[in-house]
């Protein structure tokens, strides 16, 4: 993952400030891949289906492997972003939470799908975030191979540092097809994990509120 700082408009009010701070550039999340051949995953593909003894011979399975390399490309590919961040001029110290954001990954044992939704919030220190940048971020990291821990974990870290709020909180609610499509077969089971960091984990009451709000306190 590359982060690159790039200018961004600056803010302006009701009158001229000479003194004003300038706008903080916006942080570019670009993640660099270490290069994608669709001719070779295509060809592999088709390995892996015959080797399954899946003939890709006929006329409705001769596209599949070329759709699988696409899909998987698609997947493991997160779309730039920048992240836009604002300066708390109210001084609001109460919980951001943007709740539901869908999360489609895959597992890294056994490249089946984890689906499911993030509940992501933070106390906001000196500066706010653009709220959409919340989901960006959970997709950022859930576009790779992946544990449903790791991928919390990875969340709450990288707020933490790049926002410096008071605290950070995520909850992640999901269904591995590794559990509901084989081996134990536990159709309708999901698996529910949270980090929780600064005054989100210290203080009772911030604690309280972030998970009765997320649905993870029970």
């Amino acid at each position: 993952m590359t982060e690159r700082s790039h200018p961004t408009a600056a803010r302006t009010d009701l009158h001229d400030d000479e003194d004003a701070v300038p706008a903080r550039p916006a942080l570019r999340v670009v993640h660099e891949p270490e290069g994608i051949d669709l001719a070779a995953a295509e060809a592999a593909a088709g390995q892996f289906l015959n080797a399954l003894g899946i003939s890709t011979a006929s006329e409705s399975l001769r596209g599949t492997p070329g759709r699988m390399a696409r899909a998987y490309a698609e997947l493991f590919s997160p779309r730039p972003f920048d992240l836009t961040t604002f300066p708390n001029d109210e001084g609001y110290d109460e919980l951001v939470l943007a709740r539901r954001i869908p999360v489609r990954t895959v597992c890294e044992h056994h490249l089946l799908p984890i689906v499911g939704t993030a509940h992501v919030g933070y106390l906001p220190g000196a500066r706010i975030l653009g709220l959409s940048k919340l989901a960006r971020i959970v997709e950022h990291f859930a576009c790779r191979p992946q544990v449903q821990e790791r991928l919390t974990k990875q969340v709450a870290d990288w707020l933490q540092t790049h926002l410096e709020p008071k605290g950070v909180g995520v909850v992640i609610d999901a269904e591995h097809a590794c559990m509901t499509l084989r081996g134990v077969q536990a159709t309708g089971s999901s698996t529910m994990t949270s980090t929780l960091l600064g005054l989100l984990r210290s203080d009772a009451r911030s604690r309280s509120e972030f998970l009765t709000l997320t649905g993870a306190a029970g």
